[in-house]
């Protein structure tokens, strides 16, 4: 069984010589106590020095990122011919699963490996015979350097450090001319008060100052390649009537040097604003194109690398820059900043006051992609970003003109509306067809019927005088005066009600139930007089032939008598 190990000056390749101390890892340490204890151990088989320094850092970076080096395939070479059944213990287990992959050597590495390495590394100097401990250190920090610069130049971290800093001397060069600016108007405003108002541009403001120098010298110059005509002759007629005092030529001289230097100033930033575009259009071409590129930086700058800004949620991404906000509302118990760095992009200002919130959301969860296609991605190029863009402007779009139809599953949200149009809809009620009072004729027939039924009952009597044929007939002739009299005035009555419930229309709210009910009742009775006509009806028929059977009867009893 072998051990390697790995220090500044090379490989060295250790045979252990008895592999049940391994199995006793809690009290390894003490074979180790001393060199010579140390070389019952384990026992130096072969050393591979590094040639130098280049080697040394190409071997480390292979052991880092846990692949072979060629030193290291030569040497184990050699020993996989040497002794082929034999294991080797390794601290790494990444170069381990490496070795066993290209020469087929059975590696080992767990906790009792590790423990050896550590004794060993405490008895370096005596088991590494022919190393002094001077030419070890000097080794070691020498690679230590050159490993540690060879990062540097070759980190993915810190290539936007260019970006970061340069965005940073932007907002301080931009903090600079602003107070040089301020400075500039305040002093020449002593002098030419009303120049300031006309000229809201503060760079054509500049120009103008140091072009003509005091106000008495503004008819004689020509201002046409600095200001249009129409403010070229709103600044004459101002300086002629100027309530401005008068100031010596040497105030205007140092106004003038004042003037150089924003102008120097101006022309470095359009410089570098330059640079740092191309710098973000090379390093995030997606999230440039998204957010435009001061925002991306900003966002780089605040999160500090490009990767660290990939690492971050959409959420944390759409209120970066804006902390203080967000935990000064979670403390009183307030709404959340809807919005940090991300507020100034140009979908966020052009959406209305309403919107602002819906399209930082959506900005954030798409920057967010972006970024991390920008920072993992390979052979990267704005076609995410491009596509990204045209889909928010379209949301954008539709937030705006009010149309919140979903863009998947459309059919329902139609539904939806045609539901509430078919709600809207008025009908219109047709009162005259309410009517529930029967027809005059039916009436008649039951009020007749009910008459009848009550004649024969009164007939069936028996009568023992003589005389009751002549009162039978004055009976019937005051029942039929009382019937035509009785139907009459049914008939009277109902079309009194007709002429009432057409003279009369429904009020509007005015005890809608209380006609409810008394339509409810004479549909029922209506119901109930229909069944009796019909039972009736085969009375009435019967009720003439009765009569004049009886008629006839009388008739020939009375001829008999006679």
């Amino acid at each position: 069984m072998f051990v390697l190990y790995e220090t500044p000056a090379g490989y060295a390749i250790f045979k252990l010589l008895d592999e049940k101390k391994l199995q006793q890892i809690d009290n390894l340490y003490l074979e180790f106590e001393t060199p010579e204890l140390a070389n019952k151990v384990v026992k130096l088989k072969h050393f591979e020095k590094f040639a130098d320094t280049t080697e040394a850092l190409s071997a480390a970076t292979a052991a880092v990122e846990g692949k072979v080096s060629k030193s290291l395939k030569k040497t184990l070479k050699k020993l996989v011919s040497d002794d082929v059944q034999n294991q080797l213990l390794v601290a790494d287990a990444k170069l381990g699963s490496a070795i066993k992959d290209k020469l087929s050597l059975q590696c080992v590495s767990n906790t009792g490996v590790q423990e050896l390495m550590r004794c060993i590394r405490s008895q370096s100097e005596s088991l590494l015979s022919g190393l002094p401990k001077k030419e070890m250190t000097a080794m070691a920090l020498g690679l230590a350097h050159s490993l540690s610069r060879y990062k540097l130049k070759f980190s993915p971290d810190k290539i936007d450090t260019m970006i970061v800093q340069a965005q940073c001397l932007l907002d301080d060069l931009d903090k600079e001319l602003n107070n040089y600016m301020m400075r500039a108007r305040e002093w020449y405003g002593w002098h030419f008060p009303e120049l300031g108002k006309i000229l809201t541009d503060n760079i054509a403001f500049i120009k103008t100052i140091k072009l003509v120098g005091t106000r008495d010298n503004m008819a004689t110059t020509d201002l046409s390649d600095i200001l249009p005509e129409e403010l070229e002759e709103k600044v004459k007629e101002a300086a002629e009537i100027s309530m401005g005092t008068e100031i010596s030529e040497e105030d205007i001289t140092n106004i003038q040097n004042l003037c150089d230097e924003i102008l120097s100033i101006n022309e470095y930033r359009t410089h570098l604003y330059d640079y740092l575009k191309t710098r973000m259009m090379a390093m995030a071409p997606n999230l440039t194109v998204l957010v435009g590129e001061t925002i991306g930086a900003r966002l780089i700058a605040h999160a500090g690398s490009l990767v660290n800004l990939a690492k971050h949620p959409a959420s944390t991404v759409q209120i970066l820059g804006a902390e203080k906000a967000l935990f000064r509302a979670l403390k009183t118990k307030k709404d959340t900043p809807k919005y940090g760095l991300i507020f100034h992009a140009s979908l966020i200002g052009s959406a209305s006051a309403k919107n602002k919130g819906k399209i930082s959301r959506s900005l954030a969860a798409k920057a967010s992609l972006a970024t991390r296609v920008d920072a993992f991605g390979e052979d990267v190029s704005m076609e995410l970003g491009t596509e990204h863009r045209a889909k928010l402007e379209m949301r954008l779009r539709l937030l705006e003109e009010g149309n919140m139809s979903r863009l998947s599953g459309t059919g329902k949200a139609k539904a939806k509306l045609e539901k509430y149009h078919a709600k809207s809809e008025v009908k219109v009620f047709k009162s005259g067809e309410d009517s529930t009072l029967p027809i005059g004729k039916k009436r008649k027939l039951s009020e007749g019927a009910k008459i009848e039924e009550i004649e024969p009952e009164v007939k069936e009597e028996p009568s023992d005088e003589p005389s009751a044929g002549e009162s039978s007939k004055k009976k019937k002739k005051n029942k039929q005066k009382d019937l035509d009299a009785s139907t009459a005035e049914v008939a009277h009555a109902s079309k009194k009600i007709k002429t009432e419930d057409e003279e009369t229309p429904p009020e509007e709210g005015a005890e809608p139930q209380s006609e409810k009910k008394k339509k409810k009742k004479k549909k029922r009775e209506s119901q109930v007089a229909q069944p009796e006509e019909d039972e009736e009806e085969p009375a009435v028929t019967e009720t003439p032939t009765s009569q004049k059977k009886k008629k006839k009867k009388k008739v020939k009893e009375e001829s008999d008598d006679s």
